[in-house]
Order: structure tokens, then C-alpha cells, then sequence
């Protein structure tokens, strides 16, 4: 065999990722497909990572990985597309790029051993997908969505695309004028909250007083869900077009590893609740999972919120579990109209969350810089969550057969 064109047919492998075909001169020979395992690194990718001409789209090697320090392990990506660099796989894709590319992602130890491997698909939505008719999307979860950060990213995003008119529906936004800028987030909500809670005050309430804004009560019956009504009142009685769904940082952020699967099942049951009252709603309506972000990459940013009441390493391993059991339990539903949203990938928790400059310690002339919040992202890390929402809508308006006239 020529050990160039083995080599070439290998460095190929990403664009059949379950099947790898060697072509010479009048022999051909297919390989097994390559095993895939998490190893004890947990190593684990979302099915697919929709990107759109323009965007930039990561995936950063620490937020697939479960490892105390990833620096300790070599990661290989495999793609003919993006460029590999220390802590991620970077790509903005062109116009030229419309379409899908496999990615394989090898982890190795120090005797350049494979410990573990992951696939995922790029796939690539072209720019002009959408025909630029309104469609309406729901925001909700939790102080990451009331931050208001992402969902603008949406929204802004969606205004400089004239193939996409979007509007966003909600009863909170940004202090001040939201200017379209609208979205249900709750600091410190749980899914078990937005199906459950009623308080009699909702849907403009403070956030600790409020009860879902999905909840009504009528007469002296019990509250219930009405989501119907919600659109009534919000959307002019259609269904969304789009929901998006960001929770389970409060639902598991104190969970040890002895009770991380109850807490992940309780907070299941109400999530598929949500779900079953969006789609008995308007089934046609596509839900969008978003996949827990991890927290910020260092020690430094739990100390500065929880003092010694919470480890990083705790909650990253919290965070990573939910990510697999969502994996498990709402991927392949797109016959649902249930897909995920990989953001977890897309989120640079080394210097896209907050930082504070301070002496290195009492004594010390110099400064430095340390995390200073575990959970939630500086503005740049926001974006780049809503970067990941918008290139979902645009890959489920490329399904669609959605495009803009000629």
C-alpha cells in the first residue's frame, strides 16, 4: 500500500465518520469503524454543531473533557475543515463551506496512547437560509437567560440577516427600553419552578416572589399550565415558532456525586413537562435543549461567590453529567421537533467569564487577574451562547426548505 495515500485516505476519515474507504489502483478495502469510547476522561460531543457562514464556532477541548487539568493530555482533532490550536478547535466557515464535515476528537496520555474518542457533525447552514418571513422564539431558564445578553445576541444577529425576521416574546428584558429584546429568565430558577410554582404573582413579579409565567388560575380551580393562554396574551395566540430551554445550573448545583442522578431525575420530570406543554400547545413549534455550559475554568471564580462552600471541580462534574444524561434523554427526538443545542462547546470559560485585578496577595507588588464568577459569563461569553442559538434557527430554517428568493 502507498503510505501516502494511506495517509491521505486517514487524515479523511472525518467525511464518513462511521466508515473510512481506501481507494488504490484496482483494490479497494473498507475498514472497520473506528470504536468510540469516553474513556474515565469522560470525553463526550453533541451529535451535531450547527454553524452559518460568518460565525465563529469552537469547540473548546476542557468543555468536552472531564479532567482535572486538561493540560495533561494531547487532544486530536480530526477535520477538513477549522484550525486546531492549544485549548480549542477553532472555524468560521465561508460561503463555500455550505454543507457537513465529520469531526473525531481523540484524547492521548503521555505515552501517546488513545484514552478516548468522540465524533460530532459540522454542519454548515447557508447564509441566506431563512425567506425573511416573522417567526416568533421563546427564551426562558434561568439567570443566564436574565441577563439578557444572549437573547440580544439573537436578536441582533437576526436583525443584521434580512432572510430572518425574528421576534422575540417575553415579559422580561434589560433594565430600561428592551426594544425587542424579550425573554422569560429567572435568577435561580429550576425547571421543577417553571412548571410547578404558582404565587399569584407572575409574569412581571420579582424574581423570588414570582410564580411561572406559564401558570394561570382560574375561579377557585387549581392553577395549572396554559400555555395557549400565555400565547394569547404574548403572541398574539400562535405558538412560538421557536422555544429555547437554558437550565440546570440551580437544579443540580449543589448535587455530590452520591445524589447527582436524583437531582438530575426530579429536574427530568419537570423538564419534560415543559416540553409536553409546548408541544400539546402547537406541535409544529421546534424546541431547542440547550446543553448545561460549564462554569468558569478555575477555582478562583468559586471562591470569590462561595468562599469555601463550593469546589469548581464539584460543579464541572455536576454540569458534565447533566450534559450526558441530556445527551441521552432528549437527543434523537427530532421527530419531535426536540433537538439540543450544543452552547456547551462554544463557550471560552478561561477569558469569556468575568475577571477581577487585585495584589497577588498582601505582600506582593504585583497584580493579577482571577476569575471572579463561576457560573455566569462576562458579555463575551453570553455572545458567544447566543452565536450557538442563532446558528440552530438558521440550520432548522435550511432543513425546512426555508430560503430566501433568488
Amino acid at each position: 500500500m502507498d503510505p501516502h495515500l494511506y495517509a491521505m485516505a486517514m487524515r479523511a476519515k472525518c467525511l464518513v465518520p462511521a466508515l473510512v474507504v481506501v481507494a488504490l489502483t484496482g483494490w479497494a478495502a473498507e475498514k472497520e469503524p473506528t470504536p468510540l469510547f469516553q474513556g474515565e476522561v469522560g470525553l463526550i460531543l453533541p451529535p451535531v454543531i450547527n454553524a452559518v457562514p460568518g460565525v465563529e464556532m469552537n469547540v473548546y477541548f476542557d468543555n468536552v473533557s472531564l479532567t482535572v487539568n486538561p493540560a495533561n493530555y494531547v487532544f486530536d482533532v480530526t477535520c477538513n475543515r477549522g484550525a486546531q490550536q492549544v485549548e480549542r478547535w477553532t472555524y468560521t466557515p465561508s460561503d463555500k463551506d455550505v454543507g457537513q464535515f465529520g469531526f473525531t476528537l481523540e484524547m492521548r496520555d503521555q505515552s501517546n496512547a488513545v484514552i478516548a474518542r468522540a465524533q460530532s457533525m459540522i454542519r454548515v447552514a447557508p447564509r441566506d437560509a431563512g425567506d425573511g418571513k416573522p417567526r416568533s422564539i421563546l427564551i426562558f431558564g434561568d439567570s443566564l437567560t436574565a441577563a439578557s445578553v444572549y437573547s440580544q445576541r439573537v436578536l441582533d444577529l437576526s436583525r443584521e440577516d434580512e432572510n430572518v425576521a425574528l421576534k422575540l416574546i417575553g415579559t422580561r428584558g434589560p433594565k430600561g427600553e428592551p426594544n425587542g429584546n424579550l425573554h422569560e429568565g429567572y435568577g435561580g430558577w429550576t425547571a421543577e419552578r417553571f412548571a410547578t410554582k404558582y404565587t399569584g404573582v407572575a409574569r412581571g413579579g420579582p424574581y423570588k416572589e414570582c410564580g411561572s409565567p406559564f401558570i394561570y388560575k382560574d375561579g377557585d380551580a387549581d392553577p395549572e399550565l396554559d400555555f395557549a393562554r400565555y400565547c394569547r396574551e404574548f403572541n398574539d395566540g400562535k405558538a412560538p415558532d421557536f422555544v429555547t430551554i437554558l437550565l440546570g445550573c440551580n437544579d443540580t448545583f449543589s448535587a455530590t456525586d452520591d445524589t447527582i442522578e436524583e437531582r438530575i431525575d426530579r429536574m427530568f420530570r419537570h423538564y419534560e413537562t415543559l416540553l409536553k406543554m409546548i408541544r400539546d400547545n402547537g406541535p409544529g413549534t421546534q424546541i431547542g435543549c440547550l446543553l448545561l455550559v460549564p462554569p468558569a475554568a478555575t477555582q478562583d471564580a468559586f471562591g470569590a461567590n462561595y468562599r469555601s462552600g463550593q469546589t469548581r471541580w464539584q460543579y464541572k462534574r455536576n454540569q458534565h453529567r447533566v450534559v450526558e444524561r441530556m445527551l441521552e434523554t432528549f437527543g434523537g427526538r427530532e421527530a419531535e421537533n426536540i433537538f439540543l443545542v450544543p452552547a456547551n462547546v462554544n463557550l471560552d470559560c478561561a477569558n469569556n467569564y468575568p475577571k477581577r485585578t487585585s495584589p497577588a496577595n498582601a505582600h506582593a507588588d504585583v497584580e493579577t487577574a482571577r476569575l471572579n464568577n463561576g457560573v455566569h459569563p462576562a458579555a463575551s461569553g453570553y455572545r458567544q451562547i447566543g452565536d450557538s442559538v442563532y446558528c440552530w434557527i438558521k440550520s432548522r430554517l435550511a432543513a425546512s426548505g426555508s430560503k430566501a428568493k433568488p
